[in-house]
């Protein structure tokens, strides 16, 4: 399930794996890991980004290959997975069980002599 946003560390410009990249110039993948912050945000994959997307989020395999040996991604079957990101980001599947605790409360409070149904 989609989320309208992700967190980002307040940290993220001191993060020693930030800095790394930055030090050997390498900007452009920092771009990268937060364009796939937003694009796993966007697509509910969990912290998945599948190869096919890595032009969406303005990426080359370089920048990929940066990603993960600085560890902030890692290879997965098909793409890269965000390191931590069931750590500081909502699960889909937590996203969806939310959603649906703020559907039942609104269903009480606005109907509460009928039965839920979703």
């Amino acid at each position: 399930m989609a989320l309208p946003w992700v967190r980002l560390d307040t940290q993220i410009s001191s993060n020693p794996k930030v800095l790394m990249l930055l030090a050997d110039s390498h900007q452009q993948a920092v771009c990268v890991y937060l364009f796939s912050l937003g694009y796993s945000g966007a697509h509910g994959t969990d912290g998945f980004i599948p190869k096919l997307a890595l032009p969406m989020i303005h990426g080359s395999m370089a920048d990929a290959k940066r990603l993960v040996g600085v560890g902030l991604w890692s290879s997965a079957g098909g793409g890269w997975d965000i390191n931590g990101w069931t750590e500081f980001q909502p699960t889909s599947d937590e996203n969806a069980e939310r959603k649906r605790k703020a559907k039942l409360a609104a269903h009480k409070r606005w109907h509460p002599d009928e039965p839920f149904t979703e």
